[in-house]
């Protein structure tokens, strides 16, 4: 066991060992851009160095398919991957649009090529979502660290979103006991971490990888065994909205499950939103508009099964036309309902019979871009009768 280059108190939190990590890193210029690395996953030198070692690892070899960070000392990690054919999943930033995309490199690709795709920009160009129902066996995890020690004990920059995309993966059956975990960090960052500091819900690995090192940790606590429910208060739910998805669907399937706040977590949030509404059935394909009213819609966000589903598209391009938007839905199999336009305020609500085929819809749609605009796609359970809300 070598010997960290920083040493930790008695007593100390998780708080300070970032801190510690964070402030060693910058005196010593220890990293690229961005800078400084606080509140960062640090994107040190030496990073592809690091990363390359992924083909010393038999688990690597035999992966098909992996889910790698979007940071960038994680880089060289997805091109690795990519060069080697196999499957790349990426997280959606900080869970907010789902939980990761695949990339799709374009056919033939050459290694420059794929060195694009495992930019971050690349992730954004190249990419596709992967819906909640998608049949997916994660093989091999790389995640990004702050710090972490030989027994494969690990902080990260606090937030939770490794921790939580783990635990999302389990309650969907993306990962298995099988499933490995590596990490990729500069050699100053592996740490003596006290055992105290580790909970239920942190996320351990099974390797660490360094500019100089391969440690196999041997860790022998066990992986979050899903969504700690009970951890998930209502701010959680606002900041991951795929959280609210995965809530009904535990629910939905008769699990007793209680999250924080459960009450204030229910309490449906009612919106009345005085708007110009042009109304068009999907049926007419001109897209040309039937009627149009001053009007009063409710819009009610929750996950209540009762009633139609509503998904809200926002950020539509200026200009663009309802006739196009239903061209886009017939391509993407997300002909709803109904559909309600409101191309000046530049979003439309979408009427699904079901949650399922509302989420299918939301996972279909999101990430995508039209005219430069990238579409902002999700739930809005919405309480509306035959003529949106009664109107007035």
């Amino acid at each position: 066991m070598t010997e960290p280059v920083i040493k930790l108190r008695l007593g100390v939190t998780k708080s300070d060992i970032r801190q510690k990590v964070w402030d060693y890193i910058e005196e010593r210029n220890l990293a690229n851009f961005p800078r400084p690395v606080h509140h960062r996953i640090p994107n040190f030198k030496g990073a592809s160095q690091a990363g390359e070692k992924l083909l010393c690892l038999q688990e690597f070899t035999e992966a098909k398919t992996l889910k790698v960070n979007p940071d960038k000392p994680q880089e060289n990690a997805r091109f690795l991957t990519l060069e080697a054919r196999k499957t790349l999943l990426v997280p959606t930033p900080r869970l907010r649009a789902g939980l990761f995309n695949k990339i799709i490199p374009p056919p033939g690709a050459t290694k420059e090529q794929l060195r694009i795709c495992a930019t971050s920009q690349g992730v954004k160009e190249y990419s596709v979502p992967v819906g909640l129902d998608a049949s997916v066996q994660v093989d091999l995890i790389v995640v990004g660290s702050v710090a972490v020690s030989e027994k494969g004990w690990r902080i990260g920059k606090g937030e939770g979103f490794a921790d939580m995309e783990y635990a999302m993966m389990v309650s969907m059956g993306a990962v298995s006991e099988n499933t490995v975990v590596v990490t990729i960090v500069h050699d100053c960052q592996v740490v003596d971490i006290p055992e105290q500091l580790i909970d239920d819900h942190d996320l351990t690995v099974d390797y660490i990888l360094t500019p100089t090192r391969i440690i196999k940790t041997d860790c022998k606590l066990p992986k979050p065994c899903g969504i700690i429910w009970s951890k998930v208060d209502t701010e959680l739910l606002q900041r991951i909205p795929i959280l609210n998805n995965l809530l009904y669907r535990e629910k939905k399937a008769g699990r007793a499950v209680t999250i924080k706040n459960e009450q204030a977590a229910s309490t449906n949030v009612v919106r009345n939103i005085s708007v110009c509404v042009q109304e068009h059935n999907l049926e007419n394909p001109s897209g040309s508009s039937q009627s149009g009213s001053k009007r009063t819609v409710t819009v009610m966000e929750s996950q209540d099964s009762r009633g139609i589903t509503t998904v809200y598209v926002g950020n539509l391009p200026a200009g663009l036309r309802v006739s196009e938007l239903k061209t886009l839905l017939r391509a993407h199999n997300a002909v709803p309902l109904r559909l309600t336009w409101q191309g000046a305020q530049r979003r439309a609500f979408l009427d699904y019979k079901n949650d399922e085929t509302a989420e299918n819809t939301v996972a279909a749609l999101q990430n995508l871009k039209i005219s430069g605009n990238t579409l902002r796609v999700e739930l809005a359970k919405s309480q509306r009768a035959s003529s949106h809300g009664g109107a007035t």
